[in-house]
């Protein structure tokens, strides 16, 4: 009788053990979804935040909205005495023709012509574009780049990029022309 009666004991004491555990287990928070039957409800949730997300200027055809990323890169431009400087110091040599022979006619600044002209404003220099500091004397003459930027030549272009990503920021193109 004796085992028995710890049988329906040990018996009772599983069953309450299995009802307690299931009570315990939490429920998933209202945020997380249900699986694939539960996207019509998140759906729902959404309709009355729609009108707060709408872009209200229709009909407004202002330039300052982007998609490209030059709206992330400063403010910064080349003025025209800053040009006439550079062609100065720059002009007579590559005019003088102290490049190879089969690159003096190409009018690219001495680069083959794959190598030309693989840069835009407001996106990074390409790894395989080669440039060179630009000569000290030059420098000197040339207002100060802002923090963080400093000038390149690249071809027979004049660059002002950034140090960190190498994005270009602003050009003086086809010094000698």
């Amino acid at each position: 009788m004796k085992s028995a009666n710890s049988t329906s004991r040990l018996c009772a004491l599983a069953l309450a053990a299995l009802f307690a555990s299931g009570s315990a287990m939490a429920d998933k928070p209202e945020w997380a979804g249900g699986g694939k039957n539960d996207r019509h409800e998140r759906k729902d949730q959404r309709d009355g935040r729609d009108d707060d997300r709408r872009d209200d200027r229709r009909g407004d055809f202002r330039d300052d909205r982007r998609n490209d990323r030059r709206g992330d890169a400063m403010e910064f431009h080349f003025r025209d005495d800053n040009r006439r400087l550079v062609n100065d110091y720059y002009g007579q040599q590559f005019r003088s023709g102290h490049c190879p022979p089969g690159l003096a006619k190409k009018n690219n600044g001495c680069m083959p012509p794959g190598q030309a002209k693989k840069w835009r404003r407001g996106y990074a220099l390409p790894h395989d574009v080669r440039y060179y500091d630009l000569p000290r004397d030059l420098v000197v003459r040339l207002p100060p780049p802002p923090q963080g930027h400093r000038y390149v030549r690249v071809a027979s272009d004049i660059l002002l990029i950034a140090i960190g990503s190498s994005m270009v920021i602003d050009a003086i193109e086809d010094i000698g022309r």
